[in-house]
């Protein structure tokens, strides 16, 4: 834990200098709150250096050497997620399209039985079936002790194979011949 004279300093550091940071970081970005995300970075650094921090002036052009440095860190990161967005969008047309193949009468069947089931059972399903979880993944993922986990997917397995059945037509009875009538 900080002790006074460094919450002191710091409040003192802040308050004279937050204004001007800000202002420095709003002319450098598109959006304020980029700016203040920028201001943040800043004076967390100055928190957790704050015996690298110079006295006097200096420490004002210390501060904005930090905000600079978290712009450039701020524009790198906007170009990273521009490029992944731009190459996922570039690979959605595929992945849409394996993803939505077109199903044949079976993979329907479960589909609708699938949607019948309470979302609980819905996603455990698809977490082992479409995501290929074992049940200790999946209790990792829901925040569930495993063999909770391992009852539900079974419970969630019994009521969708008791709604696929109910959708299955009953096989038709063969037709009696006159002669097996009698």
């Amino acid at each position: 834990m900080a002790d006074s004279a460094s919450a002191d300093r710091f409040q003192k550091l802040f308050s004279a200098t937050e204004r001007d940071l800000l202002a420095y970081a709003l002319r450098r970005v598109d959006r304020p709150e980029d700016a203040a995300d920028v201001v943040a970075e800043t004076f967390l650094v100055a928190w957790r250096r704050l015996d690298k921090v110079p006295a006097g002036e200096q420490a004002r052009l210390w501060l904005y050497g930090v905000a600079r440095r978290q712009l450039a860190n701020q524009r790198r990161g906007q170009l990273r997620r521009a490029r992944l967005a731009d190459r996922l969008r570039s690979e959605l047309p595929a992945a849409v399209a394996a993803v939505r193949a077109p199903e044949d009468q079976r993979v329907a069947a479960v589909r609708a039985a699938l949607a019948r089931l309470e979302e609980e059972d819905r996603e455990i399903l698809r977490l082992t079936s479409w995501e290929g979880l074992a049940p200790s993944e999946i209790a990792a993922v829901m925040g569930l002790p495993g063999v909770t986990v391992r009852s539900r997917l079974h419970r969630a397995r019994k009521r969708l194979r008791a709604e696929l059945e109910a959708d299955t037509p009953a096989a038709p009875s063969p037709a009696l011949r006159p002669e097996e009538a009698r």
